[in-house]
Formats: C-alpha cells, sequence, structure tokens
C-alpha cells in the first residue's frame, strides 16, 4: 500500500462506509480537492464480504464488524440488542448480506414535519436517485447513473422459491417487498409470535 505524503488534505471524512466513500469520491472527481478517508477497519477483501450469503461470516467477525450491543431498553424487557456495524471499507453495507433498502416516505416527511428542513422524502428523493445505479434504469423513484448499484436477485433458486410460495399460500410468511414507488410495496403477514 503506498504511503501517503500530503501533509494537508482540503477534506477529512472519518468512515468509509457507503456515505464516506460517495462523499470522498463526489469531493476529489473533478481534481479540484484532496481528501483523506479515514476507515478503522481492514481493507474489504475478505471473500465473505462480496457474497450474498456471506452475513452469516460477518455479522459477527470483530474483525470486519464493531458487534455493537444497544443500552438495555425497557421496552424489550431490559434486554441489550445486538447492533451490528461494518468496520471495513464500504462499512455496514459490507456486511449486511448485499441488502439495499430505503426509508418509507413517512419517515421522512415525519422528520421533516419535527423541524428538520430539507428531510422530507421530496427534498431528499432527488439525492437517492443521483445515487442510485439501478439496473433496472431510471425512473421517477430510482437513478440509473450513480455510483450505488442496486439490482434484484438474479438467479432465483427453484427450491427456495418453492418454500416461500408454500408459506405464503398458509398464511405463514411475509409476501416479497420491493420499490416500485414511493412506498414499499408488499403484505405483511403477523406470524404470531
Amino acid at each position: 500500500m503506498p504511503k501517503a505524503t500530503a501533509t494537508s488534505w482540503d477534506y477529512v471524512i472519518v468512515g468509509a462506509g457507503s456515505a464516506g466513500c460517495v462523499l470522498a469520491n463526489r469531493l476529489s472527481a473533478d481534481g479540484r480537492h484532496s481528501v483523506l478517508l479515514l476507515e478503522a477497519g481492514p481493507p474489504d477483501r475478505y471473500p465473505w464480504i462480496h457474497i450474498p450469503i456471506g452475513y452469516a461470516k460477518t455479522m459477527f467477525h470483530p474483525v470486519y464488524n464493531w458487534c455493537f450491543k444497544t443500552e438495555p431498553d425497557a421496552g424489550m424487557n431490559g434486554r441489550e440488542v445486538y447492533w451490528p456495524r461494518g468496520r471495513t471499507l464500504g462499512g455496514s453495507s459490507a456486511i449486511n448480506g448485499l441488502i439495499y433498502i430505503r426509508g418509507q416516505r413517512e419517515d421522512y416527511d415525519h422528520w421533516a414535519a419535527l423541524g428538520n428542513p430539507g428531510w422530507g422524502y421530496e427534498d431528499v428523493l432527488p439525492y437517492f436517485r443521483k445515487l442510485e445505479h439501478n439496473v433496472r434504469g431510471a425512473s421517477d423513484f430510482h437513478g440509473a447513473d450513480g455510483p450505488l448499484w442496486a439490482s434484484d436477485i438474479g438467479a432465483k433458486h427453484g427450491l427456495i422459491e418453492a418454500l416461500i410460495a408454500e408459506h405464503v399460500a398458509g398464511g405463514g410468511l411475509v409476501i416479497y417487498t420491493t420499490h416500485q414507488d414511493a412506498r414499499i410495496q408488499g403484505k405483511v403477514i403477523d406470524l404470531g409470535g
């Protein structure tokens, strides 16, 4: 790995998660600014980071995951909840099973209503679109030219699809959800547990 020779930078970004990497890229893309991007964890060379089932190997890995726990929560009967956070290039996006999802329109609109101008859904949607490179192509809700690639599952496994269909038909599983528009589409079935 080459040694840095600069002694000062125009920008210092702490954390090389998705946001930090995109911000560093945007700030340095035209070559006018120097950026130091700091990440506490190692490079993302661990093979399990790059395959969807790899989250089983990264979810509790102390090198690639901070392995945080929440404070004891009265609403959880005083329990701490495991809160995995990525500790590598890509941050939590590197350890989450290659899943990408945004919040609901109502979440953003609620933040704006609480007095946070610029956080309403219509305010942040252009930034999501600019960020996203959705392989389905651009739409009113998705971008196609951004640095963050998003795609559907490529090859579905017949056995898994049959199991899902069987459980959905029996009323015991969550039906697929996708971001077709401003809301997550799908029906969640109460498992009664």
